[in-house]
């Protein structure tokens, strides 16, 4: 088992300290709580993920931590089997021996269901809340929250700098901790120019779903494979493509889609190349990698391969091109008649003063901790929003998330939508009344939101008619342009989806591995938002809503891609470096999220100044 459990953790990126000594422990913990070697590498990928741990290497001084995380995971499960059990423990005490001095009569304490119930009372009074630090109903907290007690507010964890800037350099300085700083003069907002794409690809609120058939993954899957060896051949690199299946002495260029053979992931004996109907009937042919000395692979990935197959039934490749070209583009992105142009109706009042700059805040949900729906700490990012305005506040889904175990029991007090438009929606209005009519704020959803629908490429929200020219919302995925910026959103966790498929080598000296910027660079180099097939489990991909919604036409400026993987700001660089080849660059951004456990995540500020190599960024911690 020992030796599994090494195999597990090696396939996910990991290497241990002492190795010997740590694989006991793990089987130990296997044994104790009846986990197979996959289970505990899966509960060690979240515990690293919480505790936003450096490095890939697995320390014994974290054992402890980690059985920990394993025995609050067993608690949690059998809670989940026995609803009405309630584990107590030192939280409870605390909460009881602060609420002594309570009025008897509400009694919220008296059981585990009456004080649920009692907490979540005033929650939700649909009373306008007045103050921030407030619940719902404007009435103070009794309970100080985890989230509260919090120590380092707005510290900035990971900054790039590449463009002098004063309010920048104080960016780092500034870590908010002063209740002084909210009292500092704040800047006139800029204005921006906003133009939304999607329109026109199917993906409008209340669409119909759920009818993709098998023609239409085939065609999708057909078509991607077809684009791609056209754009290869065009781009005058490559020869013409030919049938993989065929034996062939000589060398050949074939264009196919890595598949496995089986169900389980890929390996060096499993990987298969299937080609089109076209070039070979959609037929399948072993692949072998054994000569290339850098690669990465997964399933869904469109390649083309140099390379001979003697025999017909192994093709042996020389050379792996990942890449769509650069100067090819797949489709326009819209006909400029389908675009929601949202700056047509009203123009900012302060225009700023070169068009291609911008300043983002970029968030992901949840936004709200695990252990209530109060949305602490989205107040706490409006709050901030209001002291650093940014010309542009993106804020992607979950925003009611169906995974918080309050919504998974059904124990909230009002329906998903009206936590939706009460608890975020209200709060985001509120935020551009204050700023003034040169506010924007821009709403992604997510299939994890419990009041939208679950379907991927999904639609956007509908927001109400009278909060439009302010507060817009991106079909998931979706382009935008901002000051003339491109910028690219999707909220599917497609890197950790490609982090537990991928195939990799890297044999070459003197290169450094760079897994989040080679897990991002795939997005890009397939010009598609979910390149990944078969998808993950739970993805409810369906082809026949959108096919076109899942491709980008062009290389954007800006790529944001939220995961639950650790939060970056990374310049990706794209091209093969020939003296033939164009190369382009694209700021690719995991925010992070801005609630994790009982605790605050991570949020983005980004100062764009024209182009990808004139960043100003910050990660932040909420």
């Amino acid at each position: 088992m020992d030796d599994e459990i090494g195999e597990e953790f090696k396939k996910s990126g990991f290497t241990f300290d002492e190795e010997e000594e740590i694989l006991n422990k793990c089987v130990t913990f296997c044994i104790n709580y009846s986990l197979k070697p996959s289970d505990i590498v899966s509960s060690w990928e979240v515990y690293y993920l919480n505790r936003q741990l450096d490095g890939s290497i697995v320390q014994i001084a974290q054992m402890d931590g980690f059985l920990q995380h394993l025995q609050n995971e067993q608690k949690e499960a059998i809670i989940k089997e026995e609803p009405d059990l309630h584990v107590y423990s030192s939280k409870d005490v605390d909460m009881i021996l602060n609420d002594e001095d309570e009025d008897p009569k509400e009694d919220i304490l008296k059981t585990p269901n009456g004080k649920s119930q009692g907490l979540h009372k005033d929650r939700f009074d649909l009373t306008p809340y007045t103050n921030e630090g407030l619940f719902s109903s404007g009435k103070p907290s009794k309970h100080v929250t985890p989230f509260g007690q919090r120590t380092e507010k707005f510290a900035v964890r990971f900054s790039i700098n590449n463009v002098p800037d004063k309010e920048t350099a104080e960016m780092e300085d500034n870590c908010e901790n002063d209740e002084d700083a909210i009292i500092k003069k704040v800047l006139p907002l800029q204005g921006c120019s906003l133009t939304v794409h999607g329109s026109g690809f199917g993906l409008e609120p209340n669409c119909r779903f759920m009818y993709d058939r098998v023609e239409d993954r085939f065609n999708a899957l057909e078509n991607r494979i077809v684009k791609h060896a056209k754009a290869l051949v065009a781009s005058g690199l490559y020869e013409e493509v030919v049938d993989p299946t065929v034996a062939l002495q000589k060398s050949m260029f074939a264009v196919g889609m890595i598949c496995c053979d089986g169900d389980g992931h890929l390996n060096d004996k499993s990987t298969m190349l299937q080609s089109s109907v076209e070039h070979s009937g959609g037929q399948r042919v072993r692949l072998e990698l054994q000569n290339l000395s850098q690669f990465s692979i997964f399933p869904g990935q469109v390649v083309g391969i140099e390379g001979h197959n003697p025999s017909g039934h192994c093709l042996i490749a020389s050379k792996l091109v990942d890449s769509f070209p650069l100067s090819a583009t797949i489709d326009p992105i819209l006909p400029p008649a389908k675009k929601i142009a949202l700056d047509h109706d009203i123009q900012p009042i302060n225009q700023p003063s070169t068009e291609s700059e911008l300043s983002m805040i970029i968030a992901s949900g949840p936004y709200t901790t695990t252990d209530n729906i109060l949305f602490e700490p989205l107040t706490e990012l409006l709050a901030y929003a209001k002291r650093k305005p940014p010309q542009l506040l993106i804020l992607l889904g979950p925003f009611v998330d169906s995974e918080h175990s309050d919504i998974k029991r059904g124990t909230v007090a009002m329906s998903f939508e009206e936590i939706f438009n009460f608890e975020v929606l209200r709060r985001v209005q509120d935020y551009v009344e204050h700023m003034g009519p040169d506010a924007r704020v821009l709403l992604m959803p997510s299939i994890r939101d419990a009041n939208h629908d679950f379907v991927f490429p999904q639609p956007a929200f509908d927001i109400p008619s009278d909060l439009r020219l302010q507060i817009s919302s991106l079909p998931n995925p979706g382009i935008l342009e901002a000051n003339q910026a491109k910028i690219a959103c999707c909220t599917m966790d497609i890197l950790r989806h490609l982090s537990g498929e991928e195939l990799s080598r890297n044999l070459t000296k003197g290169t450094a591995n760079d897994r989040l910027s080679t897990l991002a660079s795939h997005i890009l180099r397939q010009r598609s938002f979910y390149p990944l097939y078969p998808p993950a489990e739970g993805v409810p991909l369906d082809f026949s809503l959108a096919p076109k919604a899942l491709d980008i036409s062009v290389i954007p400026d800006i790529l944001i891609l939220p995961s639950d993987m650790k939060h970056f700001v990374k310049v990706i660089s794209l091209g093969e470096g020939r003296a033939d080849e164009e190369r382009a660059n694209c700021v690719c951004v995991n925010p992070g999220r801005l609630a994790k456990g009982e605790g605050g995540g991570t949020f983005v500020e980004l100062k764009y100044f024209g182009t990808p190599d004139k960043i100003n960024a910050a990660v932040v911690s909420i």
